[in-house]
């Protein structure tokens, strides 16, 4: 078990970096090299909305992934999502700039940044069904949590690249090639990958199923379809909540406050090493009272706090930002250190790979591709403290709490059982 959650976790670290580096750099220099006819806030909608595209392709590539998933197993899932994921984040690396080669540099930002998100939309299905899957059920969600944490060692490994050029090279020499430096470097941690994941063996539960699902999809539209809208309704606030502060507030920190990236980078990395570190403690947790409840606490937690943490933001002192990120970042992690536990258990195993992936990822179309854009555009119209973004992600807050109020409890339900709560 200490070897496969080890190797899930160093995958979705490395597929997940693939898709934080693009956020950080839509956040901080994409918008005047790809669109720089636009204004800056234009630039930044633009670049957030190529950041959303991402999103928008995860759900697609639960489908597809799923599918292979569902059909052949968790173990292809692995191999060729980090293979596609890789490989379009170096290519993103490699993209010319509007000056070079015009309005064909944004459409190819565009399609790069879609195979992106089609490769991590089969990661998570893949990494967290493969672990617990073998996890004894008393600590499916210690063992589970382990992918969780990869995406906060994505992220600090993202950022702590860009943080490292940032505060080396003068502003000029980043714009012009340093900011390509992190997506090329995305194909060494591709190879590293794919090494670790050579020695995995396939899930039991999977060479379980004597009659695999023909059209997963199919089958998990029919029989699971309320299930699928409430998960990803209910874990909305998760993504709002994390692209709130490390990509909005990054834009916003260091474009309407003045903030520089050194510092804003520092903050949030601050918040989400904490976040990370909490992953397992809270999983255990979730292993002894159950996963639901610990959603439900979390949501609550984030609906009081996003008031708080513009407030604390628009201050620009580094130690109140942090506070400020640190609310956000324990909400989050009481919500979702359960989360790769509590989705598997919630589909029967022939097609929990498309219905917990497919859920999963929805809930970040209208999480995490929507809040930069509108957290964007509400900034704009407020004064100092951008009020409307904490009013905006209180409200998101409240309707994944009611999601949540809407699914059952599962920890006692073997992972392995055929019957499903549909909710």
């Amino acid at each position: 078990m200490l070897r496969l959650a080890a190797a899930s976790l160093a995958g979705t670290a490395i597929e997940f970096y693939d898709f934080f580096v693009y956020g950080t750099a839509a956040a901080l220099i994409l918008g005047p090299l790809f669109f720089p006819t636009f204004s800056p806030v234009a630039g930044t909608l633009a670049a957030f909305g190529t950041f959303g595209v991402g999103f928008v392709a995860r759900p697609l590539g639960s489908v597809l992934f799923g599918h292979i998933g569902d059909r052949h197993g968790r173990r292809p899932v692995l191999v060729g999502s980090l293979l596609l994921t890789g490989g379009s984040t170096v290519a993103v690396g490699c993209v010319p700039t509007y000056d070079t080669i015009g309005v064909a540099a944004p459409v190819l930002l565009l399609a790069l940044r879609f195979l992106q998100g089609l490769g991590l939309g089969g990661e998570w299905g893949g990494a967290v069904l493969l672990t617990a899957e073998h996890a004894p059920p008393e600590r499916r969600g210690l063992w589970s949590s382990f992918p969780q944490v990869g995406p906060a060692v994505g992220f600090v490994l993202a950022n702590g690249v860009v943080l490292a050029l940032t505060a080396t090279l003068s502003d000029a020499q980043f714009a012009q090639w340093g900011w390509r430096v992190p997506f090329w470097a995305a194909g060494v941690l591709a190879v590293l990958g794919l090494w670790l994941r050579s020695s995995l063996v396939e899930s039991p539960r999977f060479l379980e199923i004597e009659d695999p699902a023909r059209v997963p999809l199919a089958e998990v539209v029919r029989d699971h379809g309320r299930l699928v809208l409430l998960t990803a309704g209910a874990l909305t606030v998760g993504y709002a909540l994390f692209y709130a502060v490390t990509t909005w507030s990054l834009a916003y920190g260091t474009e309407r406050l003045g903030v520089s990236r050194t510092v804003m980078l520092t903050c949030i990395m601050a918040a989400v090493v904490v976040k990370g570190a909490l992953t397992p403690l809270v999983a255990m947790l979730g292993d002894r009272v159950g996963r639901r409840p610990l959603c439900l606490v979390g949501c609550a937690c984030a609906a009081v706090w996003m008031l708080p943490m513009v407030a604390l933001l628009s201050t620009a002192e580094p130690l109140l930002m942090f506070l400020g990120f640190l609310g956000a970042m324990v909400s989050f992690v009481i919500m979702f250190a359960v989360i790769a536990a509590y989705l598997p258990e919630l589909y029967e195993a022939r097609v929990r790979c498309t219905g917990a992936a497919v859920g999963y990822n929805l809930g970040g179309v209208l999480g995490g591709a929507l809040t930069p854009i509108v957290a964007t555009a509400l900034a704009e119209q407020g004064g100092r403290v951008p009020w409307g973004v904490g009013a905006y992600l209180t409200v998101v807050a409240l309707f994944s709490l009611g999601c949540f109020a809407l699914l059952p409890e599962t920890r006692p339900v073997p992972v392995a059982a055929e019957a499903t709560a549909t909710g």
